[in-house]
């Protein structure tokens, strides 16, 4: 049987050269484009979906909300994206890239920039605007050391040649700065992964809700939830404490159906103590967090906390607000639980609705505007046994009505109460419940993050060696002198560019008039 001649045998790789392979593959440039490109697609999730480090009672409700979808994206770790699996597994690999890039690059300049720059090329009128002019001057050295001087003015790498024949020529190159400014840019990068990952482990966060007139210690039992890194001591919190003073915001009248009530502007005025400095007043905004110590406070949101009493049949105080209100929709009407374990013969649960500008119609209670024009609230009072006793953890602000009995009126119909500020209601039982003010209520994500100067220099740097490798060109010039048989001396003058370089050939052109000064052009 006749071999196939027309097939090619490829020598097998074996283990190591497949390793081999695969490393050069990885560290490739294209691949770590490639894998940054995948960390920006594998970030979206985590501004698409509320994250549990952020918010963990909004990723709560989305999961309630979206049932089994919900389990899914939360199985995939689209409600924990920073900390998931499949991103990190990019995160390292990208590492693992960049510095597989850098330290080849990195030998390869610091050898560039010790060795001297290329010998003159055989034949200059290949290359970009290649000059040739008739010398008159009796002095054959003078233009190439002229050439030499002015190139070195101009802040090249100049090397002057004594070719066969007589000849001499000067070699100058620059713009190295370019591939400094992209060893900077992937070293910055490197750096700013090193800064978010340190972060990451070294950090804490935690989410807290504050009324009006009320304050807030940064104790691990004031916080609604806390996280923290692997490597961070949470007996190490800073020292420090704040009030609410006031909470104000605006929002949009236009009458368009996109714009009207949408928040313009809200800011919290609170007042700061920290150990051994002087307490201050500050004003803190959406992108003006509060700086304390090495924590920084943001404010995130905000809400309404209506002041709601519960008395007992003999007017003892059971319960009592201000109760605070989860918004539903974007006109802040809100959900409002109020547990009263303490009141008897049974215990009593409040249920309802926070409207700040009220309207009940078809499509029941809901908020017209989310200001408060006509504070109401539509409640509904039940009774039994909230479950508070038995030592398990409970949302204070969601209940199990299901095991609960609705209070009823004379008709035996569900109690319903719609109440304004200043009103109070007598319940069935005797129980009195009463409606007293509305306060606000501002959201807080406070933050330690001691690597977070490390990454704002390392992305400052990042852009400042990016620019330089956009903009700094790249090249190599050279200037011969060389002597006819004739003895006629002629210089050439031609460039090089090792980037894009519009204005190559103008920079060869002004080098060879500098040089002959006013030679006549042949």
């Amino acid at each position: 049987m006749a071999r196939d001649r027309s097939r090619t045998t490829l020598p097998r790789l074996g283990p190591r050269g497949t390793l081999l392979f695969l490393w050069r593959q990885l560290t490739s440039m294209q691949t770590a484009l490639v894998l940054l490109l995948l960390l920006a697609v594998a970030a979206v999730p985590g501004s698409l979906y509320p994250q549990r480090s952020v918010n963990p009672a909004l990723t709560d409700q989305f999961l309630a909300e979206n049932g089994r979808y919900g389990e899914i994206l939360d199985a995939l770790g689209f409600f924990d994206v920073f900390a998931s699996p499949w991103f990190s597994a990019i995160y390292l690999l990208l590492f693992v890239s960049l510095i597989g890039c850098v330290i080849p690059r990195l030998i390869t300049l610091v050898r560039q920039l010790r060795s001297r720059p290329p010998r003159t090329p055989r034949r200059l009128d290949r290359f970009t605007g290649h000059r040739r002019i008739e010398l008159a001057s009796a002095d054959a050295n003078d233009p190439i050391d002229r050439a030499a001087a002015l190139l070195r003015r101009r802040r090249y790498r100049v090397d002057e040649i004594e070719e066969d024949g007589g000849a001499r020529s000067v070699t100058a190159e620059r713009g190295y700065l370019r591939e400094v400014g992209n060893l900077l840019f992937h070293v910055a990068l490197l750096g700013v992964l090193i800064g978010v990952a340190g972060g990451h482990l070294t950090q804490y966060r935690g989410q807290i809700t504050v009324v009006e007139g009320e304050g807030f210690s940064n104790s691990l039992a004031s916080y609604d939830s806390f996280r923290s890194g692997p490597w961070y001591d949470r007996s190490r919190l800073q020292d420090f404490q704040f009030t609410l003073d006031d909470f104000r915001a605006e929002y949009d009248t236009t009458p368009s159906e996109h714009e009207f009530g949408k928040p313009t502007m809200f800011e919290a005025d609170v007042t700061v103590d920290e150990p051994g400095k002087k307490t201050r007043a500050q004003t803190v905004r959406v992108n003006q967090p509060l700086q304390v110590d090495d924590a920084n406070v943001y404010l995130l949101g905000n809400g309404y906390a209506p002041e709601v009493t519960i008395r007992d049949p003999q007017g003892a105080v059971v319960a009592e607000g201000p109760v605070i209100t989860l918004p539903r929709d974007s006109m802040m009407t809100s959900m409002m639980v109020l547990k009263a374990p303490d009141a008897r013969p049974q215990q009593i649960a409040a249920v309802g609705i926070f409207m700040p500008t009220a309207e009940i119609d078809e499509n029941g209670p809901h908020s017209q505007f989310p200001d408060l024009i006509d504070p109401q609230l539509a409640m509904s009072v039940y009774t039994g046994d909230l479950g508070m006793d038995a030592g398990v953890p409970q949302n204070a602000y969601e209940i199990d009505v299901s095991t609960l009995t609705p209070m009823t009126d004379a008709n035996g119909q569900q109690l319903l109460l719609r109440m304004a500020p200043g009103e109070t209601a007598t319940l069935p039982d005797g129980s009195s419940i009463s409606f007293d003010g509305v306060k606000r209520y501002a959201a807080f994500d406070i933050k330690h993050d001691p690597f977070q100067g490390v990454t704002l220099v390392m992305a400052l740097l990042a852009t400042l060696g990016l620019t330089l490798s956009l903009f700094v060109p790249r090249r190599r010039l050279w200037a011969r002198v060389s002597e006819r048989e004739d003895g006629a001396r002629v210089l050439e003058v031609a460039g090089l560019a090792r980037s894009e370089d519009h204005r190559l050939s103008e920079a060869v052109g002004d080098l060879a008039l500098r040089i002959a000064g006013d030679a006549d052009h042949e």
